[in-house]
């Protein structure tokens, strides 16, 4: 029966892989098509407005989730009064935060100066009112690791917004183009996520569950709070920096953060959906969830750091190519910021883990230390200008990825060998490759041939070191797209 239930887990991870890893890969080139045309339609002044509001949006959204979704995957047994109590107190929050910016939208203009956000805030928190409806089905699906069925849902919401996005856009609605864009992503996912829910809500309200479930997620709220800030800080501060900074630099990040979130989330979200359940299921067994951590953290490594660092590679030439040279200083921010884009997983999985062991506190202070400490180094580094900080925001966070390790060596005996020896191998290699593909590839002249050429030389050589050294995730990654098992 053991024998029987760990190859069912590890067919559900596998199968989680493969589905999460392609849903995302997919994703992420459907919001580069869409991406590329409203940066070619719009321009940096018409992004920052929308960066502008990044982190009030975060801040919301980690408000509106409350941890609820984690919580009910992490509960043994879940009846329909807990999923009822989820839905009703998330509509009945996200009406009340909606309020709340609503007549906080006239401070927001004063802090940043600009008077286009009145009404664009206003209409984009919008959002939070209709992914208050969607947060139940979506925490059944994650529970019950319904990959597919969240991927097509996160594809079609995509393809949706993303249309009507780059119509607006052609018609000169600016960043209300984009805006709208943000609220129908939110809307159509919830919709599709409803479809593939067999749970309904009952009028028969009672928030008992909320007490058990809330001892469980209030610290992941507060995680999640500083977790955002710490992602969405750097548009906070250039856009309060007025005299300093204009909305063309707001826009110029913005734009740099949104290419290096596309390549580490086709990793990360490969990541978030599915180590969390499975690492739960394994909580009571510390050597098993040792080796199914490591396992996971070894593949997350295989695909993050080619992924990432050569995005970082071709950032100026795949900037220019997409949506031309306007956007040129967003590409040398794009260089920096993928470079941490690289390790975001890494650090995803070791979230995960305190997660699933029940350490939210663990979480909660960690990430609240790491949040104030970034804070604080970017005041101390601002003078150094927007590249000198990220670039001091980047080594502060892979530096802290050691205090994460530490914290998962207490709980699984991972030592700090084992974490150098899941991760280093792919990150040396990786780097090693782009380095001696830059050099090898610095005489060629036009944009299109120098792209091609680095991401082909790049690629070869990633994969023939690979297979020289006989990597198991490389074997596993073919297996796992040619296994009859997975094709049913």
């Amino acid at each position: 029966m053991g024998s029987s239930n760990a190859e069912n887990l590890k067919t559900s991870v596998a199968k989680g892989f493969l589905w999460g890893g392609m849903s995302n890969a997919f994703c992420q080139l459907l919001n580069l098509f869409f991406g590329i045309f409203l940066a070619r339609i719009l321009g940096p002044e018409d992004f920052g407005p929308i960066g502008m509001l990044a982190i009030f949006s975060a801040i919301a959204g980690s408000l509106q989730d409350s941890g609820f979704v984690a919580a009910l995957a992490n509960r043994k047994e879940v009846a329909h009064k807990d999923y009822n109590a989820v839905f009703w107190f998330n509509i009945l929050i996200s009406f009340v935060m909606y309020a709340l910016l609503f007549f906080a939208a006239p401070l927001i203009v004063r802090f940043f100066d600009e008077p286009s956000l009145l009404w664009l805030s206003r209409y984009i928190f919008l959002g939070f009112v209709v992914a208050g409806f969607g947060i139940a089905p979506s925490a059944y699906l994650f529970r019950n690791l319904k990959v597919k069925e969240r991927s097509i849902a996160q594809v079609l919401s995509i393809v949706v917004s993303g249309s009507v996005g780059i119509i607006m856009a052609l018609y000169g609605f600016s960043f209300w183009g984009i805006a709208t864009q943000s609220i129908l992503y939110v809307l159509v996912r919830s919709v599709v996520c409803w479809w593939y829910t067999p749970w309904r809500p009952g009028l028969k309200v009672d928030f008992s569950p909320l007490r058990y479930l809330f001892a469980f997620s209030y610290r992941l709220l507060i995680t999640n709070i500083f977790l955002r800030i710490n992602w969405n800080i750097f548009s906070f501060i250039l856009g309060g920096n007025n005299k300093l900074y204009s909305k063309v630099d707001v826009g110029n990040y913005t734009k740099a953060a949104e290419w290096m979130t596309m390549g580490a989330e086709t990793v990360n979200g490969m990541v978030n959906g599915l180590a969390q359940p499975v690492l739960a299921k394994v909580a009571d067994d510390n050597e098993r969830q040792l080796r199914v951590f490591r396992k996971m953290l070894r593949f997350t490594a295989f695909v993050s750091f080619p992924l990432l660092l050569g995005l970082s590679l071709v950032a100026p030439q795949i900037i220019v190519i997409a949506i031309t040279d306007k956007w040129i200083e967003s590409a040398y921010m794009l260089r920096i910021l993928a470079i941490w884009g690289a390790f975001m997983p890494i650090q995803s999985m070791f979230t995960n883990l305190m997660v699933s062991r029940g350490k939210t506190n663990v979480f909660m202070w960690n990430t609240m230390a790491q949040g104030v400490i970034v804070l604080l180094l970017l005041v101390v580094v601002s003078p150094l200008g927007i590249n000198g900080m990220l670039a001091a925001y980047v080594l502060f966070n892979v530096v802290w990825l050691f205090v994460w390790r530490y914290f998962a060596g207490r709980e699984i005996a991972l030592t700090f060998c084992m974490f150098l020896r899941d991760m280093i191998p792919f990150a040396l290699l990786s780097l090693v490759i782009m380095f001696f593909t830059a050099r090898m590839t610095d005489t060629i002249s036009n944009v299109y041939m120098l792209f091609s050429v680095r991401i082909l030389m790049a690629a070869s050589l990633y994969i023939a070191v690979l297979w020289i050294c006989r990597s198991k995730e490389l074997d596993e990654v073919v297996e796992f797209l040619f296994s009859e098992k997975l094709k049913r």
